[in-house]
């Protein structure tokens, strides 16, 4: 009998990937507006992510650094779009709508 080998792709790839994209839009906000925020928290919540993708990859059940990442980032975008009304433009232009 052959022994299962868990998923085709790890889970850790798409955390890696994740951390990558999200300190990417940090360095674009800087990039594109002069952001330091956007930098300090895009290179935060990517490194982070990062760690947390790391630790996935050495233990599957660990996944509390990634997922505590993931939800303290989406709060903060969310209470920033409720505030501002513009964090979240990437949104508005994938769906077409007037900034």
């Amino acid at each position: 009998m052959q022994k299962d080998t868990g998923p085709l792709v790890p889970l850790h790839w798409f955390g890696f990937g994740y951390a990558a994209l999200v300190a990417s839009g940090g360095i674009v906000g800087y990039a594109k507006a002069g952001s330091v925020p956007s930098l300090a928290a895009g290179l935060l919540f990517g490194g982070l992510a990062g760690l947390g993708a790391y630790q996935l990859s050495q233990d599957p059940r660990n996944i509390w650094v990634f997922l505590g990442t993931s939800a303290v980032a989406l709060g903060q975008i969310s209470i920033q779009h409720t505030l501002y009304q513009k964090a979240l433009v990437w949104w508005d232009v994938m769906l077409k709508r007037p900034h």
